[in-house]
């Protein structure tokens, strides 16, 4: 699906210089057919603001690798810069605000991962993108793996922290009462009327995400119940695991399957690391770790 197809939201990216990138400075923005996306970008080599075609010449000669950085739900570009900072000279750097956080306005449409992940693939084939490094995290994940199974010609190497996409194994009585809990939350959420009962009973059940979903919320019930093994089968290219041994939203059992279902992938669990000090207290460490993924793959 190309991105003209997606209608309804003005059409609209964003570019800030190096100088810039972070110190929160103005923000540049041109027009590209489609849905409406925030990036913002970095290159090893810009002074000034330049047409980005003419970056993708500049890369052609100088061979610079193409980071593409993809965050979790709720999240926008903000929370990679303590990552990028300390390797903004060995690529050129995109973080995207996926639509719907950040300065990215939600989709027209309930989208699922497949659709984020065409939007941008349209985007990396019409501005005449090499093949790039995906790095995301938890949702981002979602949409990177989507990417690389769908347009395998776009992705180079991935490296997934905290990847989200699997369903959960549970025992049997666990997948009973989680079954018996979702049919009900179900069922109140279509029979009780909006108003203040209503809003408790969501809170007692619903999760934080779901709470904080707002205009996202049906897009995120989508995405949550995605199974992506079928796409992960599919992913030929490089993929660098990264989980925290103490992470209850994506477990790193996680990882360990996604690493049996992807044939090139290589799994690193950080100890009494979690969801999200993964990137915080354990960054780190998964700096080392993407730098080590850069030089092999960049």
């Amino acid at each position: 699906m190309r991105l003209s197809s997606y209608k309804g939201v003005t059409e609209s990216f964003y570019l800030i210089t190096k100088q810039s990138f972070f110190k929160g400075a103005h923000v540049q923005d041109f027009q590209i057919h489609g849905t409406k996306f925030a990036y913002h970008a970095t290159n090893k080599d810009f002074h000034d603001e330049i047409p980005f075609k003419n970056i993708r010449e500049q890369n052609k000669e100088e061979q610079i690798p193409v980071i593409i950085w993809a965050h979790g739900w709720g999240h926008s570009h903000q929370n990679w810069l303590p990552l990028i900072t300390p390797l903004e000279q060995r690529a050129e750097h995109i973080a995207l605000d996926l639509p719907g956080f950040g300065q990215s306005p939600p989709p027209p449409d309930d989208w699922g991962t497949e659709h984020y992940a065409d939007a941008i693939a349209a985007w990396l084939k019409d501005n005449n993108f090499p093949p790039v490094l995906w790095i995301g995290h938890s949702f981002g994940c979602r949409v990177g793996l989507q990417i690389a199974a769908r347009h395998p010609e776009c992705i180079k190497a991935m490296s997934l922290i905290s990847g989200a996409g699997l369903k959960r194994k549970r025992p049997p009585l666990k997948k009973l009462y989680f079954a018996l809990r979702i049919k009900l939350f179900k069922l109140l959420r279509k029979r009780v009327p909006d108003g203040a009962f209503k809003d408790k009973l969501m809170a007692k059940f619903g999760s934080v995400d779901y709470k904080d979903a707002g205009a996202m919320r049906k897009i995120f019930i989508r995405v949550v119940n995605e199974d992506l093994t079928p796409q992960a089968q599919n992913i030929q290219c490089p993929v660098t695991l990264i989980y925290g041994e103490n992470d209850t939203e994506t477990p790193s059992e996680f990882g360990t399957r996604l690493k049996q279902l992807i044939p090139n992938a290589q799994l690193h669990i950080l100890n009494d690391q979690d969801h999200y000090s993964v990137l915080q207290n354990g960054r780190h460490q998964v700096i080392k770790l993407l730098s080590d993924f850069i030089k092999e793959n960049g």
